[in-house]
């Protein structure tokens, strides 16, 4: 269960970025970009599914996640927690057992066969839902999760994710007009700054990085360009 006394929201991310940055979660490199899942080229890379091995700071985490989303939603906002499918899934269950809340997943499509379900689990209608997943860069994922809720008979209006790119102006925007709000540990701006703090990447690196992270559709088009 959650403890009663929990560090600010931004200690909170601070410690978050800290975390990802011990276990290696964390990759730069402004020479070899990284392809997104867009095809686009990024100097950043993250990997919050690593998190599932390193049971101490997993835990840590999700206490973290759990009173975020307490403090900023409410102690009984939420009916069922919910994780997208797939990265989402471990998380889900892991708030879901700290908040003493069922859990269900929500698939990214109907398996085809069966029920034909995306909902795997019990969301009774007019439920309460909270959608964990591990990451979110624009949140359009996070739209097509939640209508599959609200389709099943839910209620989702927010979503709580480990990491927040928190670099495209209309993520926010995006979500906040499908009437979501989202809650998040940590950004590449805190992870910025705590790899700044302990120097864990060259200068130059992390002042490419920052170019990317201020301008990131400009630093995309530069580098397909070149």
């Amino acid at each position: 269960m959650i403890p009663a006394s929990f560090p600010p929201q931004d200690e909170i991310a601070r410690l978050s970025a800290a975390m990802l940055l011990d276990i290696g979660a964390v990759h730069f490199n402004a020479e070899e970009p990284f392809t997104l899942a867009s095809g686009l080229p990024s100097p950043t890379y993250i990997d919050c599914r690593k998190l599932i091995s390193y049971p101490r700071i997993r835990s840590a985490l999700m206490d973290f996640m759990a009173v975020t989303v307490m403090r900023n939603a409410g102690l009984e906002a939420f009916d069922v927690i919910a994780g997208g499918e797939t990265a989402g899934i471990p998380f889900a269950a892991l708030v879901a057992e700290r908040m003493a809340l069922p859990m269900a997943y929500v698939r990214k499509k109907p398996k085809g066969y069966g029920r034909n379900a995306r909902i795997e689990g019990v969301v009774n209608e007019g439920e309460n839902v909270l959608l964990v997943e591990d990451l979110t860069t624009d949140g359009g994922s996070k739209l097509s999760f939640v209508d599959a809720i609200r389709e099943a008979g839910g209620q989702c209006g927010h979503t709580a994710v480990i990491f927040f790119y928190d670099i495209f102006p209309d993520t926010r925007k995006n979500l906040a007009e499908h009437g979501i709000e989202l809650h998040h540990l940590c950004t590449w701006w805190d992870v910025l700054a705590e790899a700044r703090r302990r120097d864990s990447f060259a200068a130059e690196t992390l002042e490419e990085v920052e170019t990317f992270l201020k301008a990131p559709r400009a630093w995309q088009e530069a580098r397909q360009q070149g």
